[in-house]
């Protein structure tokens, strides 16, 4: 099982930027699609990015194209997530996780490992 720990949220201001990074431990993290989520107060948990284990094939959810970029390294264990322009509807907190395939991951279907505490992302003035 692969175990992922968020990092690099914070406070921003709209207009922003922040990177995001998801540590992963395992041998077979290379063999994931990875995604990352969010979840505001009262809202459910969405799909934000997925890419391919290979980092060929990403995927974004509408509101976030063109200002979010996710990214891999498989040497380093890590997925990223640079996010620019950053809205107060972008204010969640983002989730990583693994998934048999950027399909799934999209879909958010069955989830390789459990959900994380994942990293709090403010945007305010």
């Amino acid at each position: 099982q692969v175990q992922l720990v968020e990092s690099g949220g914070g406070l921003v201001q709209p207009g922003g930027s922040l990177r995001l990074s998801c540590a992963a431990s395992g041998r077979t993290f290379s063999s994931y699609a990875m995604g990352w989520f969010r979840q505001a107060p009262g809202k459910e948990r969405e799909f934000v990015a997925a890419i391919s284990w290979n980092g060929r094939l990403t995927a974004y959810a509408d509101s976030v194209k063109g200002r979010f970029t996710i990214s891999r390294d498989n040497a380093k264990n890590a997925v990223y997530l640079q996010m620019n322009s950053l809205k107060p509807e972008d204010m969640a907190v983002y989730y990583c996780n693994a998934f048999t395939s950027i399909g799934a991951a999209t879909r958010m279907d069955s989830a390789i490992s459990s959900w994380g505490q994942g990293t709090q992302v403010t945007v305010s003035s």
